[in-house]
């Protein structure tokens, strides 16, 4: 049973936007290693914005890409044009991302090693120790921090990068790139 004061605060980072959030500490992800080179060529050859998709502990193929972008674009529609479907919660709506191309699927037990094992229904917020986290790149050379807004709000420039990482566990991973 995951706590009401962690779900709480995961509600306030993910939900609120221009809040200060301390970034997670990065972890090494054994499932990256096969998409580092193309997560790189995302982000440092791209003119327009850099997409990278990390299924994580879900296994899977990662996805990367560029999306043409000369001004500021929504973060729903360089998801679209990369060929990546998301889904929110009932609750949050795109505010969350409960689902990057149908994973985990609604009928797909989710296991993390220490904690119960459960369906994913996105009604409401994911537990706090499985979720997909939200990453935005300002620049090639810049560190990747957690979004400050959600899908259905981020604002995307030329030069940025977007991931997503299938986030499991206590430490929360960067996407490779």
């Amino acid at each position: 049973m995951r706590s009401p004061l962690l779900s709480l605060l995961l509600v306030g980072v993910l939900a609120l936007s221009g809040c200060a959030a301390a970034t997670p500490a990065p972890t090494a992800d054994p499932t990256a290693a096969a998409s580092t080179e193309a997560s790189a060529e995302a982000g440092a050859d791209c003119d327009g914005v850099g997409v990278i998709v990390d299924f994580g502990t879900l296994g899977g193929d990662g996805a990367s890409d560029c999306v043409d972008a000369s001004a500021a674009i929504p973060a729903t529609t360089v998801l679209d044009e990369a060929g990546v479907t998301t889904e929110g919660s009932v609750e949050w709506g795109d505010q969350i991302v409960c689902r990057v191309n149908d994973r985990p699927g609604p009928d797909e037990t989710v296991e993390v090693a220490g904690e119960a094992s459960f369906v994913e229904s996105c009604q409401s917020m994911p537990p706090a120790y499985a979720y997909w986290a939200l990453w935005v790149k300002s620049s090639a050379e810049a560190e990747w921090e957690y979004a400050q807004e959600g899908l259905g709000t981020l604002q995307l420039e030329p030069g940025q990068s977007v991931g997503l990482v299938y986030t499991t566990g206590t430490e929360t991973p960067t996407p490779a790139g």
